[in-house]
């Protein structure tokens, strides 16, 4: 029988794994870089232990590299690989006209480049519009704001590991995913 890869787990940084702000919280914070008191989000660390069992990891944020690499550094659990880590640099700038604004998007054909396909990879972030072209590939979460009652990572964890072995990723609806997971 052929085993298959892992898929591959793409993660935002901002209000997905952490919280960034200049302004501190009345929660303690983890740890700052620059003028941010960093917040890590409930279970990151449980959730990126039990990540790495089943998927290959790696991180795309749309904030600037020199952060993004910092940030990941921190909270990177020691024996914990990404595949990679891309920032700003990655992102294609577009206009939304909807937003009326320009959006730093996450295009996921550039994973093809580093021999990854599209049906074993899955993006997971909090900004629709910055991976509204990979659609069949996305993952929304509710965004992390310093929440200490927050239990995304939790459910998000018992929906990955539900569907850690289909196939084609793209072949599902991801919409809703919250429904389908035990919140027990």
């Amino acid at each position: 029988m052929e085993t298959k890869e892992p898929i591959l787990l793409i993660l935002d940084v901002d209000e997905t794994l952490i919280h960034a702000t200049e302004k501190k919280l009345t929660i303690p914070h983890d740890f700052e870089y620059a003028d941010y008191f960093v917040y890590k989000r409930p279970f990151l660390n449980e959730f990126l232990e039990l990540a790495n069992q089943h998927f290959k990891l790696a991180i795309w944020s749309s904030a600037d590299d020199t952060y993004v690499n910092a940030i990941v550094e921190t909270i990177r659990p020691e024996h914990i690989n990404f595949e990679f880590v891309w920032a700003r640099s990655r992102c294609t700038v577009r206009r939304d006209y909807d937003l009326d604004r320009y959006v730093r998007e996450k295009r996921l054909k550039k994973i093809k480049k580093q021999d990854f396909t599209l049906e074993r990879a899955l993006i997971v972030d909090d900004s629709p519009e910055k991976t509204k072209d990979n659609f069949g590939n996305a993952i929304y979460i509710n965004p992390f704001e310093g929440n200490l009652a927050d239990n995304e990572l939790k459910k998000l964890t018992k929906f990955l590991i539900k569907i850690k072995d289909v196939d084609n990723v793209r072949t599902f609806e991801k919409r809703g995913w919250r429904n389908t997971i035990d919140t027990q």
